[in-house]
């Protein structure tokens, strides 16, 4: 079966990161589907169009014009730069978005005081389209933006890749990192349960911008997604990591 990595933008402007990925997973020969973000370059270019980037609940808030950007950096700039590397290392790569074969089709996320616009929820995926593409040995590199009716919708990328990880089936979904996991006293805590992981967020080990990582990895579980795991390269290569499971074996 495959397993889903989601890759966050933060780390994607950095060759050496982006090269250093490709060649691990070919030399791991990971049947593997990559979802990527790309916040960084989007805000960056937000500013630079003279549009200030706005967040709710740690969700990107995108207007009409931010969406034109959004699929510019997403579809082109980060999705072109991933399939390069990726090729140039020796892995088939296909770069596609949500919109591509009606991969991933989304409506507009709903919130109770804010009109979040172009802003979407997954409603459907086709794991078939992606078992195809699997089985002919070619790595599909997913940028989340997703097709709706009226308009394409820009959606996280995290919940694109919980999405599709369960549209598939997968194993194991892996979030990406430029952290090596889950740290207690700078240690990688190698396995946490849902209630663990609450406990940590709620004593204070686990703080800011890990929250919503290991959220999510907590939402993965939700969809059946028998592991989810946090890690940075290093920790992909050697196979370390936080595993977040709903309960703990006792091997």
């Amino acid at each position: 079966t495959p397993i889903v990595i989601k890759v966050g933008g933060n780390d994607l402007d950095d060759p050496a990161f982006v090269g250093g990925f490709a060649e691990i997973i070919r030399d791991l020969k990971l049947r593997a589907v990559i979802v990527h973000g790309g916040g960084k370059e989007i805000s960056a270019l937000q500013t630079a169009m003279g549009i200030e980037p706005r967040y709710v609940d740690g969700v990107r808030v995108t207007d009409a014009a931010s969406l034109a950007l959004v699929e510019m950096v997403l579809c082109g700039l980060v999705n072109k730069r991933l399939v390069r590397a990726f090729t140039f290392a020796g892995v088939d790569a296909l770069g596609m978005s949500g919109v591509d074969r009606g991969l991933v089709r989304a409506e507009r996320m709903t919130h109770p005081t804010v009109d979040m616009q172009f802003t979407g929820m997954v409603i459907q995926t086709r794991g078939d389209v992606l078992r195809e593409i699997l089985d002919l040995g070619v790595t599909p590199i997913i940028a989340p933006i997703c097709a709706g009716p009226d308009s394409n919708y820009n959606v996280n990328a995290d919940h694109v890749a919980g999405a599709l990880a369960g549209a598939l089936g997968a194993h194991k979904i892996v979030f990406l990192t430029n952290v090596a996991g889950v740290l207690s006293n700078g240690q990688v805590l190698p396995t946490l349960t849902p209630e663990q992981t609450e406990a940590l967020i709620a004593d204070g080990t686990i703080t800011r911008g890990m929250i919503p990582k290991v959220r999510t990895a907590l939402e993965a579980l939700k969809l059946g997604i028998p592991q989810a795991i946090i890690t940075d390269l290093k920790g992909l290569e050697i196979g370390r990591g936080t595993i977040f499971q709903r309960e703990v074996s006792h091997e």
